[in-house]
């Protein structure tokens, strides 16, 4: 029998122990947590995604052409950057009269995922920048909201700088800012960096003399106390700048307003963005392996005697490949929409707001992973040998499949999920990664 989630979101509000002795008071104190998962997301009707696309494909095709070359010869993708800053990629999401070009949420993402086809690791490095511009949007401080505004429409890109390495314990962080004078100067040392290299700002995780818990100072990494190194050395996504950043006395351009950090949706949307990358990463193995079997004349003494493109259990892993892309897509858009919906749904409050965008994006990402890589995989499997000549560069696709699935792992994912469900416990924000060890009599902060 078909639930009705809306139906189901009454009843829980009108009788709180509907399922029995569950605890339902996670979202907003003593009020009873609505259930906030729809199983069937609406799409927005107010985007406009085909004119925008034939504004970007031209670029998008453009990157495409150079992708598994400089993936190869480790080049980093700084023109193809600068190709997208020029159509002001950066500004899909601010309103038309402030001088964007006033996507939905949806427009973005079906872009992306386009972009990622043609290039997953440039797609990937927009990942900080794209988060940070739904920051924006959500302020409240006019005049602040305004000032990043014009500098997005600028063609100004942010980066990222949130994790540390090591050294740091869980929930706490080592950078640091502090008063001299009028201004607040950073100190601090970052890694996983992505898109910092090829950006004009960066939003860093710091600690705050007076503030608990992380805080998003922003710092121009033009200034001469900022270094930035493309020292990341994973097996794959090697363009994204996924490397360290040092700053030594760094002035403070930014710090995002305290209420900001609790329950601001960013974290969601940068899951996102990689299930973006994912979607476009799988749609370019689908035309690796349709390419490489139209053109692909030898065939093996074992097969049935007909070219390749002929061949049933050829094509039959072919139309595999095409339907998990299908499939990719699908889920990922439908995440996308479930938390568009959110964010524009005024009867939510901030704390359900984060919850619904949490729980979105980890559904999508506990069935999505797996699919992408055996998509990867299953290409080699229509090909043969010669299909993994270094030349060839296929296995790129995996590799950067793989390499984006390790963040934030998805086998913690299901569990929040199914915690949520079962005991309507929701999502937690951490503060911070950082070194499990012994915790101070005072507990975490």
């Amino acid at each position: 029998m078909a639930i009705d989630s809306f139906a189901l979101a009454h009843a829980v509000e009108a009788d709180p122990n509907i399922f029995g002795a569950v605890n339902l008071d996670a979202f907003t104190g003593d009020t009873p947590a609505r259930h906030l998962l729809k199983l069937t997301p609406g799409v927005p009707l107010n985007g406009h995604y085909d004119e925008l696309a034939a504004i970007f494909r031209p670029v998008f095709a453009k990157i495409a052409v150079g992708a598994g070359e400089r993936d190869a010869n480790r080049t980093l993708p700084f023109e193809p950057v600068g190709w997208l800053n020029r159509v002001r990629f950066g500004a899909l999401r601010i309103p038309v009269a402030a001088g964007g070009y006033g996507a939905s949420v949806s427009d973005l993402f079906r872009l992306l995922i386009e972009l990622a086809e043609a290039d997953s690791q440039v797609a990937h490095l927009w990942r900080s920048h794209i988060g940070f511009v739904e920051s924006v949007l959500l302020l409240e401080d006019d005049a602040l909201r305004h000032r990043w505004i014009e500098r997005i429409v600028a063609g100004q890109i942010v980066g990222n700088a949130y994790t540390e390495r090591g050294g740091n314990r869980l929930g706490t962080l080592n950078t640091t800012i502090a008063k001299q004078g009028e201004r607040w100067i950073l100190n601090g040392e970052k890694y996983y960096c992505t898109g910092t290299i090829y950006a004009d700002w960066v939003a860093v995780a710091v600690a705050h003399p007076a503030r608990a818990g992380r805080q998003i100072a922003v710092v121009s990494t033009q200034h001469s106390g900022v270094k930035i190194f493309d020292d990341w050395d994973g097996f794959g996504q090697q363009l994204t700048g996924t490397g360290s950043t040092t700053f030594e006395n760094v002035p403070v351009d930014t710090i995002l307003p305290d209420e900001q950090q609790v329950n601001d949706p960013e974290s969601a949307i940068f899951q996102l963005v990689l299930l973006g990358v994912q979607a476009g990463i799988t749609r370019a193995v689908l035309n690796d392996v349709r390419s490489s079997v139209q053109a692909r004349t030898r065939s093996f003494s074992t097969g049935t005697g007909v070219p390749v493109r002929e061949e049933p259990q050829v094509l039959q892993l072919v139309g595999e490949i095409s339907g998990t892309a299908f499939a990719v897509d699908s889920i990922v858009l439908a995440a996308v929409a479930e938390i568009e919906i959110a964010l524009a749904d005024a009867s939510l409050s901030p704390a359900e707001r984060f919850a619904v965008c949490e729980l979105a994006a980890d559904r999508a990402q506990a069935v999505v992973q797996p699919l992408v890589l055996s998509a990867a995989t299953k290409l080699f499997d229509g090909l043969g040998a010669s299909a993994t000549a270094k030349g060839c560069n296929l296995d790129r696709h995996w590799r950067n499949a793989r390499t984006v699935a390790t963040h934030n792992p998805a086998i913690y994912k299901a569990r929040i999920i199914g915690d949520y469900e079962v005991n309507g416990t929701a999502p937690q924000q951490l503060n911070a990664i950082g070194d499990v060890g012994a915790i101070p009599a005072t507990g975490l902060p």
